[in-house]
């Protein structure tokens, strides 16, 4: 044994050291990943050390470092966008990356730069551009005066001169500086409000008004069918359009406003690498960031990657990386503030009032400023735990006496254990429920007593639920009020129950009827709109109401007889917006109903309506007096549940209307994810919302439980 254990013991002294690899978490795809790759095997090769490269989704990507680097489980470095380098500093994610940083461009230094420290190396930059067809156009516009001259030439015959997305914040940053405005005044405070900042706004009005040169509710995927087809020659957008263009393309710094005599400036964002707080290879990572960052790792990423490197010595022959170039000159780095999200969100409220025609320049800039206020609201004072914990000891003491106070029944007892394997077999059907039903809820429930704000957890009891349920923040009738939300949601689940249940239970009487043939392709017909997923479903939906290129505004013109299509803006106000929502979910949700009634009418008795129709009884009396309530047994659970969820149908809302207009057909559950994601991350605030959500459908499911006559919820 001692020998055996020695010859191990040589063997193991003979083999190399096992060097774990340096882990680089990024985003990046196709050619940037490429390059990223050769970099990474270069440095192998000039060092011996090895890197792990681990593509995350882009959508994911903040999350999860969020998630994975406070609990030890996170990369050495990632690869991101500085934009989020204040929360990340906040959160205590990343630490200093040391290394030279000369030779850069300053802009792209200027970004990774947050109170006075250097927190990453920049790698890339990014800013949107003016792409045009040469074959079309042959000098790009140089002046805004330019721009809608040309535009105008060309927005005829159902084309547009220019498309780009004018009612997102990003694609409008470039008008707002050239008017002099800017999202953080000197004074470091938020100015929406201001003169600069309304003569924007009137731009992007003539630009996208009734005579405008740029397409309603313009998407990503629309603007590069535009593009493709010939319809508009000039598109604002950054490299990423690239990839699905077919046709000549070609790239030129935003004009000059005229106004002015102000360059646009586009935001810049500078894609870096970050070292992870508590990084497991500082020192090998720091020398990979080091030579990703400099002229051999630049070189690769901009020959082989097509990347706008930060590297400034470094030349390119790419017209578009040229371009890129020219324009950075001018280009604002993308503030990195965390605050930025809520200045975001209140300039896009503002641009699609006014880009839908609800709002003037000054109405949205005040808007904007007015809503912003609300929105970085700081989080309520802390308040101590101790009432509250010693209220819930005092709870659970209660609830537990409860429960085993009738043990002292000696009866009670013996009728316990003589069920004791009865227990033990529902044993783990019960630990599974608590671990994935009880546990998470009752995390939610308590975060419900924090607020969240900038990294930082503070307990504050039941101050969220007074905020909303008192709406102290606007008026009662306000779509952002909970009981004006609430009333929206009561009113979306009784339509969609009464379309529901009148359609489905109609065609499933229909389908069994003798005369009507194939009936079996029929069913399987209807049953479609329910296969399909309905988040595929909503999507084909908001295509088709869209408002200059919607399957709908065609059909409804051509039933006019009119030209063109209908004019008709479905998310313009609330009456339509709320039509197009529940057409898409009546179109979900009939074929259910119709499956359960078509399964309830083969155990109705056909003897029963033939002696009812041999004694006289029409139609309509035999549906009333025989058939519906032998029906209603079975439709009773299928409407309680159906009730449920279309209460809680957040797929639709949130991918056909969006909550348009100004959030007035948002329902509960979707206005709780804008708290949690789109309005400052205010976890508690969504929190408490789903609790109220919880405590609403908790009533609602005991009284319809006596409804049905039977535990159906």
């Amino acid at each position: 044994m001692r020998r055996f254990l020695a010859a191990l013991l040589a063997v193991g002294a003979a083999l190399p050291a096992y060097a774990e690899d340096v882990v680089v978490w990024h985003a990046w795809r196709e050619s940037e990943e490429a390059a990223l790759q050769q970099a990474a095997d270069a440095w192998t090769a000039k060092t011996g050390d090895t890197v792990s490269l681990v593509a995350i989704p882009f959508g994911a990507f903040s999350s999860k470092l969020e998630t994975a680097i406070p609990r030890g489980n996170g990369p050495d470095l990632f690869i991101a966008a500085h934009d989020n380098l204040g929360k990340w500093t906040a959160m205590d994610l990343i630490t200093p990356l040391q290394g030279s940083v000369e030779g850069q461009r300053p802009a792209t230094v200027d970004a990774v730069t947050w109170d006075g420290t250097r927190w990453g190396l920049p790698l890339a930059y990014k800013s949107v551009l003016l792409l045009y067809d040469p074959t079309r156009i042959a000098k790009p516009p140089a002046t805004t005066d330019e721009l809608l001259a040309v535009a105008r030439e060309y927005t005829r015959d159902g084309g547009f001169g220019l498309a780009y997305q004018a009612a997102e914040p990003y694609f409008h940053a470039g008008w707002m500086h050239g008017f002099g405005g800017a999202a953080y005044g000197a004074d470091g405070k938020v100015h929406l409000d201001s003169a600069d900042q309304e003569a924007a706004y009137a731009f992007v009005q003539e630009l996208t008004g009734p005579d405008g040169v740029v397409p309603a509710q313009p998407t990503a995927e629309l603007m590069t069918r535009l593009y493709n087809d010939g319809l508009t020659p000039m598109v604002i957008s950054g490299p990423w359009f690239l990839g699905g263009v077919e046709r000549p393309i070609a790239a030129a710094p935003l004009p000059i406003v005229s106004a002015t005599g102000l360059p646009a400036r586009p935001y810049l964002g500078v894609d870096a690498v970050f070292m992870a707080n508590g990084a497991k290879h500082p020192t090998p990572a720091t020398s990979f960031a080091a030579f990703l960052a400099g002229p051999e790792g630049a070189e690769l990423r901009q020959n082989v990657g097509r990347q706008a490197v930060s590297w400034a010595a470094l030349r390119s022959d790419d017209p578009l990386l040229v371009a890129l170039a020219e324009q950075a000159k001018t280009a604002v780095p993308m503030p990195a503030d965390p605050d930025i999200a809520n200045v975001f969100e209140a300039q896009a409220r503002s641009l699609r009032r006014l880009t839908r025609g609800a709002s003037t320049p000054a109405l949205s800039a005040s808007s904007a400023q007015t809503y912003y206020t609300i929105l970085s609201k700081p989080p309520p004072p802390a308040t101590s735990p101790v009432p509250y914990v010693v209220l819930m000891v005092i709870a659970l003491l209660g609830l537990l006496g409860w429960n085993v106070q009738p043990l002292l029944d000696p009866n009670e007892r013996a009728r316990v254990w003589a069920h004791r394997w009865d227990y033990l077999w529902i044993a783990p059907a019960g630990v599974a429920m608590a671990l994935l039903v009880v546990v998470p809820f009752l995390t939610g429930a308590t975060v419900a007593f924090f607020a969240h704000h900038g990294g930082e957890w503070t307990f504050v009891g039941f101050r969220n639920f007074t905020d909303i349920l008192f709406s102290r923040d606007w008026p009662i009738t306000s779509p952002m009020s909970f009981w004006y939300t609430l009333v929206v949601t009561l009113l979306w689940t009784v339509t969609n129950l009464t379309l529901h249940v009148s359609i489905g239970v109609a065609l499933a009487l229909l389908l069994r009827e003798p005369w009507v043939r194939l009936t079996g392709v029929w069913r399987a017909l209807l049953i479609v709109p329910w296969a399909v997923p309905n988040y595929i479903t909503a999507l084909i939906w908001k295509g088709m109401f869209h408002a200059q290129y919607g399957a709908i505004n065609a059909l409804l013109g051509l039933a006019a007889g009119s030209d063109g299509p209908a004019k008709i803006d479905w998310f313009g106000s609330f009456t339509s917006s709320f039509l197009a929502n529940l057409s898409t979910n009546t179109w979900l949700g009939f074929p259910f109903m119709m499956v359960v009634t078509l399964g309830a009418l083969q155990s109705i008795p056909r003897e029963l309506e033939e002696a009812a129709k041999v004694d006289g009884a029409g139609y309509f009396f035999r549906l009333r007096h025989i058939i519906w309530p032998l029906l209603r047994p079975a439709l009773m659970p299928a409407i309680i549940l159906g009730s449920v969820w279309t209460f809680n149908m957040f797929n639709v809302i949130y991918l056909v209307s969006a909550g348009e207009p100004d959030g007035s057909t948002e329902i509960l559950i979707s206005e709780a994810y804008r708290w949690a994601f789109s309005r400052g991350n205010r976890y508690g605030y969504a929190a408490a919302y789903a609790v109220l959500i919880f405590g609403v459908l908790l009533m609602y499911s005991r009284t319809a439980n006596r409804l049905a006559g039977k535990k159906v919820l």
